[in-house]
């Protein structure tokens, strides 16, 4: 893991500092907590979450805590591929992809921003081979979502912020019904609004739109639509909400897309960004 300090009169770049995570090869995901002083990362051929202390001045620290993910035999692993918090930031989501070794599923765990530490408040056995990859949580923190890259498909689970428990309530199919081909599903997003979950597809290379119904929080895909570009493997909102930003890993482009929150609709804006094999988009107000 490498830190760097931000310079906000230009948004440049300087090195501070690097540490090794011990058996925490492939760290796929990263997310501070609420206090700031705690830096959690997911690594996916290590199976595991591991806790950072940050220091003051923006230095990595030592590592204080790993929570593993243990696979089907004491040398394997169940593969995780992002944490990500609940809206208060109490929670954090564990996505296992499980990959025939290990265990597909979530894991919900609860975190002490005192000492680091967490406490496993629920876990759900998803389908076997489904590989979930991403969640995503609504803004109410009740209704989460996540992508599974395998099937290609997207579960929707109710959230119980008082006993950290999930409780899955929909399966559905991201692809077209007479679409017969290969995808893996890769991200998902809900948007500002809570009106909209969006999910990309690689190999199908495409977006799907789907309406949130407020009062239940049930998925109905309104539109399934072709990307420019090959893999797409990240997407992500500008922090106003009104632009999709689709990093395509492949053909080495983002694309950018103005976002109606009314009506769900996604059109494509002006310039394609070059930049080589995009996996990741942050945004930073300077």
């Amino acid at each position: 893991m490498t830190s760097y300090a931000i310079n906000p009169e230009d948004g440049k770049l300087t090195y501070i500092n690097k540490i090794a995570l011990d058996g925490g090869k492939n760290p796929v995901f990263i997310t501070a907590d609420k206090t700031n002083r705690y830096l959690l990362v997911a690594a996916l051929q290590g199976g595991a979450v591991y806790v950072i202390r940050r220091e003051e001045n923006g230095a990595l620290g030592e590592v204080v805590s790993v929570w593993r993910f243990p696979g089907k035999t004491d040398e394997t692993i169940s593969h995780a591929h992002q944490c990500i918090w609940d809206q208060e930031k109490n929670y954090l989501f564990v996505p296992q992809q499980g990959r025939v070794i290990g265990y597909a599923g979530v894991s919900v765990l609860k975190f002490n921003p005192e000492n680091g530490t967490f406490i496993e408040t629920d876990y759900f056995r998803a389908r076997e081979y489904s590989e979930p990859r991403h969640m995503a949580i609504h803004p109410n923190n009740q209704y989460c979502y996540l992508v599974n890259e395998k099937d290609n498909t997207v579960t929707w689970f109710f959230f119980d912020q008082n006993s950290g428990k999930i409780e899955p309530q929909q399966i559905i199919p991201v692809l077209p019904e007479t679409y017969t081909g290969e995808g893996q599903s890769s991200a998902v997003l809900v948007d500002k609004s809570g009106k909209w979950v969006i999910e990309s597809t690689r190999i199908h290379e495409s977006l799907s739109i789907f309406r949130i119904n407020p009062l239940t929080g049930y998925l109905t895909r309104v539109e399934t639509m072709k990307v420019p570009g090959l893999t797409p493997r990240f997407i992500t909102f500008n922090d106003d909400g009104d632009r999709l930003f689709v990093a395509n890993e492949d053909s080495d482009t983002i694309i950018q897309y103005a976002f109606d929150n009314i009506t769900g609709s996604l059109t494509q804006l002006q310039p394609v960004i070059a930049t080589e094999s995009p996996v990741c988009i942050l945004f930073k107000s300077l």
